[in-house]
């Protein structure tokens, strides 16, 4: 059954606190009831932007390019629901003012249909395809795959005939709690395959990329140079905010497309 308005009100009302909720995910049982409550199944990618990806392949011909965005394409073709939702709850709820609030979530799967229609609309494919290529204009990041507090929240299912897609930003994304959250909540949101961040000998040590830039808390400034650790998950927010171009984000292999797919493929069922 859809959530009601007032539900969604006191979800938006409480999320300030989801980092004090994010802490207490590292207590003995307490943690465990709440990743089966809020995460049981859960398997999430961040895909970087496409003008930040470098392919440590030859490319022999424009057609033989691969990019992030197409893992979101595929889902979005093979859907036969596609929901947009009027705002995202994260931005909404944070009265984000540098990113847009009414970029919200795009869900597939039959599951969507179950949305309250008061919080979006079921839209056609071309629109959907629409709805993610300006949500990367703006400078949003997709995170796709399954995603149990959406089911919850938005009172839908099963959780497996509903994909998530979120755009999100620096600023307000739920997933600002990883520094916080333990680890096998933490874990289920990840990088996708063979992406690597690296820091070039460009870096002079300003410290841009670890003010207030990764949400996963992976980079710091040691010995004037900046550092990043295994808690990336190559979103590549600290490649566009380097006034160096210091920093890089490329993929090992030219299947990262391929694999994502065959990965979020048995998590949800959207046809």
């Amino acid at each position: 059954m859809s959530r009601p308005l007032w539900f969604v009100q006191f979800v938006k009302k409480t999320f300030p606190g989801r980092f004090l909720l994010a802490r207490a995910t590292k207590l003995p049982i307490i943690g465990n009831i709440i990743d089966r409550w809020l995460f049981g199944g859960d398997d999430l990618l961040y895909l970087p932007q496409d003008r930040l990806i470098r392919i440590d392949q030859p490319i022999d011909a424009p057609q033989d390019v691969v990019l992030p965005s197409q893992v979101v394409e595929h889902f979005i073709e093979k859907a036969n629901v596609h929901w947009i939702m009027d705002a995202c709850i994260c931005r909404d709820a944070d009265q984000c003012e540098d990113y847009p609030i009414d970029m919200g979530c795009l869900f597939l799967g039959e599951a969507a249909l179950d949305i309250n229609p008061k919080l979006g609309r079921r839209v056609a494919k071309e629109e959907a395809l629409e709805h993610v290529r300006r949500c990367r204009e703006a400078g949003l990041i997709h995170l796709i795959g399954r995603n149990k507090l959406d089911v919850v929240w938005l009172g839908v299912g099963p959780g497996t005939k509903l994909l998530t897609i979120c755009n999100c930003c620096p600023c307000c994304c739920l997933w600002r709690i990883l520094p916080h959250v333990s680890s096998q909540i933490g874990d289920k949101v990840t990088r996708m395959e063979g992406v690597k961040v690296t820091v070039s000998d460009r870096c002079i040590g300003c410290g841009t990329c670890a003010q207030d830039v990764c949400f996963a808390d992976a980079i710091h400034m040691v010995d004037d140079r900046a550092v990043i650790d295994d808690a990336c998950r190559g979103c590549g927010r600290c490649v566009q905010v380097c006034p160096q171009e210091a920093i890089e984000l490329s993929v090992e292999h030219s299947r990262f497309v391929e694999q994502s797919i065959a990965r979020i493929t048995p998590l949800v069922n959207v046809s």
